[in-house]
């Protein structure tokens, strides 16, 4: 069974248990769902109401990224766990011999690049996510105007853990130009993002 197929109380119990996944990387995929989800729920108050109806294209604009999003960064909850899965797989892998051996490196270095690449495309979600977000503060409904403030700053949790688990696995890698390219376009999205959600959430404040 799926992750996201579980109850809340379901997914926690199995969080907070010994099981080594899911983790942070899950944990950060469904903190990205909750802030795009109060996003796009923000829009859908704001489309039919007459006192924002010269928003109304932009508000149903973003309420359809917002629906996208959503729903890859759902799928995100599971993918991560299945890349983490993919890195332990490699430990029951033999080593008895020297060719046992170097398949068993190769089968962990490209075990790892897989578990970086699931969070930093979540990274860029995240991103796209935050944009989206900022584009509706001012423009939606101001009765739930908070609630875009609590969105930036649960995709701003969500784009801190993505990067924490991109640095963590690249800490494995061989690969140098693999490593140098994760790590400057991830440092690069953490900060513009983090400027994005911090942006967002002061504008929030101001308008309450």
């Amino acid at each position: 069974m799926k992750l996201v197929d579980l109850t809340l109380t379901e997914f926690a119990q199995v969080l907070g248990s010994d099981k080594p996944a899911p983790g942070g990387g899950s944990a950060a995929a469904l903190s990205a769902v909750n802030g795009i989800s109060l996003t796009k729920m923000v829009c859908k108050l704001t489309i039919g109401k007459k006192k924002y109806e010269k928003h109304q294209d932009l508000m149903k604009e973003l309420h359809q990224e917002a629906s996208r999003l959503q729903k890859s960064l759902l799928d995100a909850v599971d993918k991560d766990t299945e890349a983490f899965n993919l890195v332990s797989a490699v430990f029951a892998l033999p080593k008895e011999t020297d060719d046992d051996k170097l398949k068993r490196r190769d089968a962990m270095q490209k075990a790892l690049k897989e578990a970086t690449k699931s969070p930093f495309a979540m990274m860029q979600e995240i991103f796209e996510a935050l944009e989206i977000t900022k584009k509706a503060v001012g423009n939606s409904n101001r009765n739930a105007a908070s609630d875009l403030g609590v969105a930036a700053l649960a995709l701003k949790a969500a784009l801190q853990g993505a990067w924490l688990n991109v640095l963590i696995n690249i800490a494995g890698i061989k690969d140098e130009v693999f490593v140098r390219e994760y790590r400057h376009n991830g440092q690069e999205l953490l900060e513009r993002g983090c400027q994005l959600a911090d942006a967002i959430y002061s504008d929030v404040l101001k308008s309450l």
